[in-house]
């Protein structure tokens, strides 16, 4: 039997075979633990790939993906690997990374019903209405769903900063922050949406701070 999957498998030996000419020990290194700094909570987007758009090699990243790069205290799966990597991996950074023209929030932005997922992304619905009115403040769709997709990621940071793994860990001294980006499709570029937060006590001034940003800013060129 054919096997449909044929071209990836080739594209596989073709990468391997080329990563090994180039460093005949790296995967003998990748195959031991892991010691990633970073871990990434990302959108499920298939263009938007955490290692290769900050030019990282496989392991250096902790990976953590679902539609339209949600936190819900009810998610174990998203709460497991924040626990896992902050408890076990000892991650240094914890990035929240939104992107541009994502198409979960400008279903929420449309109200779309796409099917089980609406239920899902009623997450990036509360964030819309309570900041309905710097959405309603921009005129062009475009620079709403940018708005959104920052305000989203901000709100995300906030829920990360209150799980109880990432609590725990401030309180025994652990370096650990957490940060909020959002990737632009469009050239490539990651946007710092200046939220960095360090502690459980510097949470609400980084939320306002960042929140102050984007008010400073009237939106978000594509």
């Amino acid at each position: 039997m054919t096997n449909p999957l044929q071209d990836l498998i080739d594209s596989n030996r073709r990468w391997s075979a080329a990563v090994r000419a180039q460093d005949p020990r790296f995967f003998e290194r990748l195959s031991q633990q892991q010691a990633p700094k970073y871990l990434w909570i990302g959108c499920s987007d298939s263009r938007v790939p955490a290692t290769q758009i900050v030019d990282l090699p496989p392991g250096d990243i902790f990976v953590q993906r679902n539609v339209a790069n949600v936190v819900s205290h009810t998610d174990l799966n998203c709460l497991s690997t924040i626990q896992f990597a902050v408890d076990v991996l000892k991650v240094e950074h914890i990035l929240v990374v939104g992107h541009y023209g994502c198409g979960g929030v400008q279903a929420v932005l449309d109200d779309r019903r796409l099917g089980l997922v609406d239920n899902w992304l009623r997450h990036v619905g509360d964030v819309a209405q309570k900041h309905a009115h710097m959405l309603a403040s921009l005129d062009l769709a475009h620079l709403r769903n940018s708005r959104l997709c920052e305000l989203n990621v901000i709100e995300q940071v906030t829920n990360v900063c209150q799980t109880t793994s990432v609590i725990d860990a401030w309180e025994r001294g652990q370096k650990l922050s957490v940060h909020a980006w959002c990737y632009s499709l469009f050239d490539g570029h990651i946007k710092d949406l200046d939220m960095h937060v360090d502690s459980r006590l510097a949470l609400p001034s980084a939320y306002r701070h960042a929140l102050d940003q984007l008010l400073a800013v009237p939106g978000q060129p594509r």
